[in-house]
């Protein structure tokens, strides 16, 4: 089976290479390009950035590759690729999907990549509306949750499902909330999840479809993995939920303090993202929320919030 993965990014920012899964990765350039020594400092801080001993090269290769495209202001897409299948000269590769094409084509191109896989984490247009055109151009194979209004979705996936990139298995969790259909793809050993639009960093989404009681339970599910677990979401949102979340909890240090930090980022117009488990046990009031009536009382304040 063919893998490589696309979840979509922002508008005028330059593609971001991560090696996840513990790994190197590098957001926005290399350390001698970092302008912002606390911008650096945070970096590192945050495993986002591997600065090499000297004599080591500067980009260590291990497990999963994820290259952020651009697409549009907010949506944050990943590219996923299996290494060690790419040193056997295997071509696995995968899309996890926003809407538009041509990054999508034009990444891969660039890279030598061949596109086998399309997935869905929502049936939401801007997750799906790049689906029939990618497949028409790769012949990728398109999966997603159980709903008909996926477009070209031939293999449904579902809680207990599995999802294979090169050597790497995940499985499917059903996390309704944000819409009913929705679903998340956890690789439990390479320790990545992709959440879609379930939970964002310091935030979730909005409750288009389900409610409070099935959100509240969802981001349950997504906050007990391990701390060191890294969350791809699909919108670049960070700042507006830092801002949020301090007034929610405008005692909490560790919010003060990310929401410094999240603004040193955007002001640098670098990504904020992937988050952690263990940031958003921190400074994400939503998965602090102790029960579902202050759940829904804090989704229904940021719903307003300006």
């Amino acid at each position: 089976m063919e893998g490589t993965l696309a979840v979509a990014g922002r508008a005028g920012s330059r593609p971001t290479e991560e090696v996840v899964g513990g790994l190197t990765v590098e957001v926005g350039g290399n350390a001698e390009q970092c302008a912002d020594a606390r911008l650096l400092d945070f970096l590192q801080a945050h495993q986002r950035l591997e600065v090499p001993m000297p004599g080591m090269p500067s980009t260590v290769i291990r497990a999963l590759e994820t290259v952020r495209l651009d697409l549009r202001v907010d949506d944050d897409p990943w590219v996923v690729e299996d290494l060690p299948a790419r040193a056997q000269h295997t071509q696995l590769k995968l899309v996890v999907f926003d809407r538009a094409k041509e990054p999508v084509l034009a990444e891969l191109e660039v890279r030598g990549w061949a596109l086998g896989q399309i997935w869905n984490t929502h049936w939401h247009p801007d997750h799906t509306g790049g689906n029939l055109e990618l497949r028409e151009a790769t012949s990728a194979t398109i999966s997603g949750p159980d709903s008909d209004r996926i477009p070209g979705s031939s293999v449904i996936l579902k809680e207990g499902s599995e999802v294979r990139i090169g050597q790497h298995v995940g499985r499917v969790v059903e996390v309704p909330g944000h819409t009913l259909d929705h679903i998340a793809l956890i690789f439990d050993e390479a320790g990545v999840v992709f959440v879609g639009d379930t939970l964002f960093a310091m935030g979730c989404g909005r409750l288009f479809e389900g409610t409070p009681e099935q959100m509240h339970r969802s981001l349950q599910r997504l906050i007990e993995l391990p701390g060191a677990t890294r969350l791809y979401c699909a919108h670049e949102y960070t700042l507006a939920n830092a801002r949020f979340a301090a007034h929610a909890e405008p005692e909490n240090a560790a919010i003060a303090h990310r929401l410094s930090q999240v603004q040193i980022l955007r002001n640098d117009r670098q990504i904020t993202l992937p988050t952690t488990v263990a940031e958003e046990r921190e400074t994400n009031p939503f998965v602090r929320a102790g029960d579902v009536e202050t759940f829904a009382r804090l989704r229904s304040e940021k719903d307003s919030f300006r």
